[in-house]
């Protein structure tokens, strides 16, 4: 009897070691299981990490990659000007008559040309493989479908009150906030410190802005060219011919007289007068214009700031400011 009993307990514990094998190695096959089924989740989760992101400009949503390199510019010349202020170097950009200007020189150093202006080269881009396309507000529908097939593409506004937005979009693609910012509020503060200044000093006095193209002088409203520097910023007296202008007007030299500005700052680009090499130096010749106030005394700046600028940009107004505080603030 006690054999028995001593040979069923042996028989029990057997089975009952057998049975704890098995149920570890089941424990092992479910944790290996669950590993193998939890990795691919875990990379699709870093992949959509690092994949893309979307972006908010100018009550619009985009979706461009995590890490945006390789920058494509296209008609923009504003986002030109704004790479220049960020130091972003893109791998394509706008050439006038084939080569870069002076004015971008120090960001083209890893760029090649696509194309003219508002006259994209699309197999060029292509070759290039951008990750972000920067085109302008005025190209056609057409011309933005075509580059929206080749790379994510963001059409930069042309207007000059969008100039902020402009420069955070750059700089939220780039990775380039805190310099952005840093930017901006430098600039806001020398704004601030100018005005001041100015509005004391040039009480009663009219400051204008135009432009010599194709021989002729042109006024624009004051939303646009270097006039919201002028008018919304500095808060100067706004003229009634800036005042009247719808878009780029042309002048007389009757008219600009009847305005009879204190200070006049003129923009003259051979380029826009090949026509007419002669334009600026026959303008100032002109005796009604000798007659100007501006030009009796003396306050006539000719290009403070480089005549390829588009004059809304963050670049156009830093220097333009640069130029009333060299030329205005004595």
């Amino acid at each position: 009897m006690k054999k028995k009993f001593l040979l069923a307990s042996f028989i029990a514990l057997f089975i009952l070691i057998l049975a704890a094998c098995g149920g570890e190695k089941e424990t092992e096959q479910n944790v290996s299981s669950n590993n193998i089924e939890e990795t691919p989740q875990s990379k699709e989760e870093i992949t959509d990490e690092n994949g893309t992101r979307t972006i908010e400009y100018l009550g619009e949503s985009y979706t461009v990659p995590q890490n945006v390199e390789r920058i494509v510019v296209t008609g923009a010349m504003e986002a030109m000007e704004d790479m220049v202020v960020l130091d972003v170097h893109p791998v394509g950009a706008i050439s006038i008559g084939g080569k870069f200007p002076e004015l971008y020189a120090s960001v083209m150093d890893q760029a090649e040309s696509i194309g003219e202006k508002i006259k994209p080269n699309f197999e060029k881009i292509v070759e290039l493989s951008p990750d972000v396309i920067l085109g302008s507000t005025k190209f056609p529908e057409e011309v933005q479908g075509k580059l929206e097939k080749i790379a994510p593409t963001i059409l930069v506004s042309h207007i000059a009150t969008d100039w902020e937005a402009n420069l955070n979009l750059l700089a939220e693609l780039t990775g380039k906030e805190a310099e952005a910012e840093k930017i901006l509020s430098k600039y806001k503060a020398d704004i601030e410190a100018a005005r001041s200044t100015l509005n004391e000093k040039l009480k009663g006095q009219k400051v204008a802005a135009i432009r010599i193209r194709g021989g002729q002088p042109y006024v624009y409203p004051k939303e646009v060219f270097l006039n919201p520097v002028l008018y919304g910023e500095l808060g100067l007296e706004v003229p009634n011919e800036v005042s009247k202008a719808k878009s780029q007007e042309a002048i007389s030299v009757e008219q600009l007289a009847d305005m009879n500005p204190d200070y006049l700052f003129i923009q003259f680009s051979a380029d826009e007068n090949s026509d007419s090499p002669n334009a600026l130096e026959d303008f100032k010749k002109n005796p009604i214009v000798q007659n100007i106030n501006a030009f009796k005394n003396n306050q006539v700046f000719v290009n403070v700031v480089d005549p390829l600028m588009e004059g809304g940009p963050a670049y156009s107004r830093i220097k333009f400011l640069e130029g009333i505080q060299q030329h205005l603030i004595k």
